[in-house]
C-alpha cells in the first residue's frame, strides 16, 4: 500500500487522502537529520532554548485550527484539545525556560586531586513513534527536551492523525528550526525497522500499544541503539472508608471518560472497599450516565467518538466476554446504532480473571470495580495486573496513602489525586508499561551522551 486515507470517527467519511514515502525519500530524510546535527548540536543553549519559546506560541496562536483538527481526526472534543494544545505549550515554554540550567556541568568528587564533571550533550538523530490519542502533548514532551539537548528528530505520527502531525511540522518549521532538524515522516513498519537498523540513527522512542512495544524493544536491541518505551497501561484507583467520598468520585469519572477513556493513564480498575461500596456504584453509575456523545466540534460535547471503528469493535468485544462469562453492567455495554464509532460510557463489577477484562487494558471508556474489604486485598488486586504505569490512592490517612504507594508496582501513584501531567514531573511506569522516562529532568538524560570529563 502507497496511499492511506484519513477518516473522520463521528462519520467514517474519509477526510483526506496520503502518500508513504518511498524507501529512498525516508533514507534522505535520516541522511539530512545526520548531517544537521553538527550545527544543530553547536548552536548555542540559549537559541535552542528560544526556539522552543516560539514553538509553544505557535501552539497558542494556532490553537483553534489544531484543536478543529484533532476533534476532525480522531474524535477528541474541542474543549478538551484546546487543553492538550496548552499542556503541549507549557512543555515547551518548561524546557526552554528550566533546561538550560538543567544540563549545567555536573561537579563530580575526584579522589587523589584534579576535577571530574558530567557534562550532558547530545547524542545525533532520533525517531519518535507518536499515537493518535493524544497527538500534541505526546509530541511535546519528546520533541521539546530533545530539541533543546541538539538532538536532530525523525517523527512517525500516528496514520489516522496525520492531517494533525503536518501541523505540528509546520509549527516548528515556522518557528525557525533549520532544515533536517525536525522532519515527518509517512513511513511504514518495515520502513521504521530499516531506520532503526541504519548507524545514523542513535534512538528511539514509541508511545503506543505493548505489541508495538515489543517490535520496536526487539529491534533497537538488535542494532544497540536506546529506546524509550511508553505503553499500555490499567491503573489502579483505590478508595477506602476514610476518604473523601465526593473527591474520589469526581476524579474516577474524569479520570475514565475523558477523551472517551482512550488514555495510557486513565484509571480503569476501581478498587473500593466494602464498606462504601453500595455508594460508590451508585454514585459513580449515575454519573456515568451523564457523559453523553456528541459531536467532538461542538463545546458542548463532553465525550465523543472513539478513535477508530476497529477500537471499538475491540473494546465491545471485550465488554461481551465479561458479561457472557458473568459480568454485571451497570450502564452502557451496548453498541449504538447509527454512523460514527461511539461507545457510551459503560460500568462493569463481577470481573473475574477467566475475563479478557481482567488481564487486559481496555482502552475506551469503560471502568470496571472490584469490591475488596482491606488494603491489603485492595493492594494486591491492584497489583494483581502486568501493566505498571500509574495508580490513585484515596484515604484520609497520610501513612496508609504512603504505605500503599510504596507498595503498588507502578511508575507514578496520586495520593488523594490522579496523575496529571505536568512538565516538570517525569512521566512513565514498570512492568508491561514500558522503559524510561519523559517529562522533567529526566526526560533530558534519556538520549543523552553523559560525557566524563576528568581535568588533571
Amino acid at each position: 500500500m502507497t496511499t492511506y486515507h484519513t477518516v473522520n470517527p463521528r462519520t467514517g467519511a474519509n477526510l483526506a487522502q496520503y502518500e508513504l514515502m518511498s524507501d529512498a525519500d525516508a533514507q534522505s530524510a535520516l541522511a539530512r537529520a545526520a548531517d544537521a546535527h553538527g550545527k544543530w548540536s553547536r548552536t548555542s543553549l540559549h537559541e535552542r532554548a528560544a526556539l522552543l519559546s516560539r514553538i509553544a506560541e505557535l501552539h497558542r496562536q494556532r490553537k483553534t485550527q489544531v484543536a478543529e483538527a484533532v476533534a476532525s481526526e480522531m474524535g477528541k472534543p474541542v474543549s478538551q484539545t484546546e487543553g492538550e494544545i496548552g499542556l503541549a505549550a507549557s512543555i515547551f515554554d518548561y524546557y526552554a525556560e528550566k533546561g538550560p540550567s538543567l544540563l549545567r556541568d555536573e561537579e563530580l568528587e575526584v579522589a587523589g586531586g584534579g576535577r571530574a564533571l558530567i557534562r550532558t550533550s547530545s547524542i545525533g538523530p532520533i525517531l519518535g513513534i507518536m499515537p493518535w490519542n493524544y497527538p500534541l502533548y505526546q509530541v511535546a514532551r519528546f520533541v521539546a527536551p530533545n530539541l533543546l539537548l541538539g538532538n536532530t528528530i525523525l517523527l512517525k505520527h500516528a496514520r489516522s492523525c496525520t492531517g494533525t502531525s503536518l501541523l505540528i511540522e509546520s509549527m516548528i518549521r515556522d518557528a525557525g528550526t533549520p532544515a533536517g532538524v525536525y522532519e515527518n515522516l509517512l513511513v511504514s513498519s518495515d520502513q521504521i525497522g530499516n531506520l532503526i537498523a541504519d548507524p545514523r540513527l542513535h534512538g528511539v522512542s514509541l508511545t503506543g500499544s505493548e505489541q508495538a512495544g515489543r517490535i520496536v524493544a526487539e529491534q533497537a536491541g538488535k542494532h544497540l541503539k536506546k529506546c524509550v518505551l511508553e505503553l499500555g497501561g490499567s491503573d489502579p484507583f483505590i478508595v477506602l472508608p476514610d476518604a473523601d467520598l465526593g473527591h474520589a468520585l469526581d476524579l474516577a469519572e474524569t479520570g475514565r471518560f475523558s477523551n472517551a477513556g482512550q488514555a495510557c493513564t486513565s484509571s480503569k480498575r476501581m478498587i473500593v472497599h466494602s464498606a462504601i461500596w453500595d455508594e460508590f456504584l451508585t454514585s459513580f453509575v449515575e454519573r456515568a450516565q451523564g457523559w453523553t456523545t456528541g459531536d467532538p466540534l461542538d463545546r458542548a460535547t463532553k465525550m465523543g467518538p472513539m478513535a477508530s471503528l476497529a477500537g471499538r469493535a475491540e473494546l465491545a468485544e471485550q465488554v461481551e466476554d465479561a458479561v457472557a462469562k458473568g459480568a454485571t453492567v451497570h450502564a452502557g455495554g451496548v453498541v449504538p446504532d447509527g454512523a460514527g464509532a461511539y461507545y457510551p460510557a459503560t460500568v462493569l463489577s463481577g470481573v473475574t480473571k477467566d475475563m479478557r477484562a481482567y488481564g487486559e487494558e481496555l482502552f475506551g471508556p469503560v471502568a470496571v470495580l472490584y469490591k475488596v474489604d482491606s488494603a491489603e486485598e485492595a493492594i494486591n488486586v491492584a497489583n494483581d495486573s502486568r501493566f505498571g504505569l500509574g495508580a490513585a490512592v484515596f484515604t484520609s490517612d497520610p501513612q496508609l496513602a504512603a504505605d500503599i504507594a510504596d507498595r503498588l508496582e507502578v511508575g507514578m501513584v496520586g495520593l488523594n489525586s490522579l496523575i496529571r501531567s505536568q512538565p516538570s514531573l517525569p512521566f512513565g511506569g514498570v512492568k508491561a508499561s514500558g522503559i524510561g522516562r519523559e517529562l522533567g529532568r529526566l526526560g533530558l538524560d534519556e538520549f543523552a551522551n553523559k560525557k566524563l570529563l576528568r581535568i588533571a
